[in-house]
């Protein structure tokens, strides 16, 4: 650990939370090569642990105070990493004095509203860590540690099937249907593609699952598509009455819940997108939003009554 100066600091400082070993934890990316393991918090859930500050080499520091804070943040790295904290609490666990051997101090937020979900994406970040702060006169010691927050807010109950309709005029007509349109991440889509109609020579047909980031707002806005799986579920060319089935299990993919509007920063949505392509290659694609949500029996917590 370093200060603002690129001088070394004299101390080590450790994060523990309490029961961290028997609480679930998750592997997700945080960069393009790199994961991380966080342990799963859920909404109003207190955060208790211990901060262990160990001095180097027999040293003894001066300090004007020891701050533990737990805070809430969106990073919007395209907004030239402007960070927005919308949480903060924050108690002093030293009055201004000095450290002369390691030293422990304890640490409790009660019944912590974290209302909203972690998510690390390629515009935005949304992010819930402890941080330690010994002030001192030239620069202050800072040392964060991350927790990763799961929201469980069901959806309304309704959940209606798909249909749409892909055409061109006097070429092509086909229908198809998806079982609904609301996914828990453990789901399987369940659908048929109808040929009503078919005058050109289609290779193959494809179904993919779109995340789509959107960050900022108006006028600096940035759109972000990252395809998460692509599926063919067909090869070769049909014939006009054929049914092609789909299914698609989704536990095997890394997704998330769908995002609306969170703190008016950023959405994550998601979306099907079928794609025909035919002999000359060019491409005919229709679009359709799925809302997707997480149950806590899926992450292996006991059912609320409306997940039963």
């Amino acid at each position: 650990m370093e200060s603002l100066f690129g001088i070394s600091t004299p101390v080590d400082i450790e994060v523990l939370f309490q029961d961290e070993e028997q609480r679930k934890h998750i592997d997700t990316r945080v960069e393009k090569d790199r994961r991380e393991r966080y342990p799963i918090y859920l909404d109003g859930e207190n955060v208790v642990g211990k901060i262990i500050v160990k001095l180097r080499g027999g040293k003894k520091i001066e300090h004007y105070g020891i701050r533990v804070e737990f805070i809430g943040s969106i990073d919007l790295f395209c907004e030239k990493s402007k960070s927005f904290q919308f949480l903060s609490l924050s108690q002093e666990v030293a009055s201004p004095g000095e450290l002369v051997q390691t030293t422990s101090f304890d640490f409790e937020f009660k019944n912590v509203e974290k209302q909203y979900e972690c998510y690390n994406g390629i515009n935005v970040r949304l992010r819930y860590f402890v941080c330690i702060r010994i002030a001192r006169r030239i620069a202050d010691i800072v040392r964060e540690r991350d927790i990763w927050v799961n929201s469980y807010k069901m959806p309304i109950e309704v959940n209606n099937s798909i249909k749409m309709e892909v055409g061109i005029e006097d070429c092509l007509h086909i229908d198809f249907e998806y079982n609904k349109s609301k996914y828990h991440l453990k789901d399987v889509i369940v659908g048929k593609i109808y040929f009503l109609l078919v005058r050109i020579k289609i290779k193959t047909m494809e179904l993919s699952i779109i995340r789509r980031e959107t960050t900022g707002s108006l006028p600096n806005l940035y759109n972000e598509s990252e395809n998460i799986t692509k599926f063919e579920i067909m090869d070769g060319a049909p014939v006009k009455g054929e049914t092609i089935p789909i299914r698609l299990f989704l536990g095997g993919f890394e997704l998330g819940p769908t995002f609306r509007d969170i703190n008016k920063k950023f959405s994550i949505r998601y979306y099907l997108n079928l794609v025909l392509i035919d002999e000359e290659n060019r491409r005919y694609f229709k679009q359709q939003e799925i809302t997707m949500f997480r149950r806590k029996i899926d992450d292996g917590y006991p059912p609320d009554v409306s997940e039963e």
